[in-house]
């Protein structure tokens, strides 16, 4: 099962996937820039999972020695680096590692950490190492398994409390599972996958069915049109949301769009000092 309860998150799940650059992520996140370097971010996980030291493709290598031997316990994908500490970055990953362990059809993983705050990053961490399982197990044709996440330090900070105590205060959450993913490679449509998001983000107005025409990962790229339709005042494809919702196959994504879309229309009424009622 995999869910995301907490509405705010610092991190991008666009940081594991792409490249170091720092305007590859300006617009998503604009507090990389603060962390940028000459422009890179040092700690981007994207060139560590594809290619660490330059030339190592981590998750290709765990690909091919669990094909080869399924029940290899080296098949870790190593984000911390040594050199993170032979000098001073003012980002460097959070995340340890990750190991991937076949057993009796299922693929199970674990992750440990460094540090995790708790309510910015905890949410996102857990959801994007999930989708990375889920996305092995389809490559390998083996069943999703267990999850374990271990963090060194847990913690959160001052900045966070009151969000906090109103997330609280909100009361009991819906536990929503998302739909299983569908077999074959699922890193086939990362691809994709990107050249939509970059689309969307360039204010295109883009069909997910013309990127894709499994219902599964145009729902994703539908929900990545309702991410940035509903986050900055001035976002594009706003007016669409209405089309939007009508296109997701499943269901429980339109939940997802009505609480994005409430949640723009509360931010904008109390930025032209108005306010909304609850039954609009």
């Amino acid at each position: 099962m995999r869910q995301v309860t907490t509405r705010h998150s610092r991190i991008n799940p666009n940081f594991s996937l792409l490249n170091h650059r720092v305007g590859t992520f300006e617009k998503r996140s604009p507090d990389y820039a603060n962390d940028a370097e000459d422009g890179i971010l040092a700690g981007a996980y994207g060139p560590r999972i594809h290619a660490m030291r330059g030339s190592i493709n981590q998750l290709e290598n765990v690909t091919r020695l669990l094909k080869e031997k399924s029940t290899s316990k080296r098949a870790v994908i190593q984000l911390y680096d040594a050199a993170d500490i032979a000098v001073h970055h003012e980002e460097i990953p959070c995340t340890t590692a990750l190991q991937f362990l076949a057993r009796d059809g299922r693929l199970h993983m674990s992750t440990t950490m460094r540090s995790n705050d708790a309510y910015k990053g905890l949410p996102h961490d857990v959801f994007c190492f999930t989708m990375l399982q889920e996305m092995m197990a389809t490559r390998l044709d083996l069943d999703p398994g267990d999850y374990i996440h271990f963090a060194t330090s847990m913690h959160v900070y001052d900045s966070s409390v009151e969000a906090m105590r109103h997330y609280v205060n909100e009361g009991h959450q819906k536990t929503v599972q998302m739909p299983p993913m569908p077999s074959g490679d699922a890193f086939s449509i990362t691809a994709a996958l990107l050249q939509a998001e970059g689309e969307i983000r360039a204010g295109k107005k883009i069909r997910a069915a013309d990127f894709t025409s499994e219902p599964y990962w145009a729902d994703i790229i539908r929900l990545l049109q309702v991410f940035w339709a509903t986050k900055r005042q001035d976002a594009p494809g706003f007016e669409d949301l209405d089309e939007l919702k009508a296109e997701f196959y499943d269901e429980v994504y339109r939940t997802y769009l009505k609480r994005r879309l409430r949640t723009r229309l509360l931010r904008d009424a109390k930025i032209n000092g108005g306010s909304l009622n609850v039954a609009d």
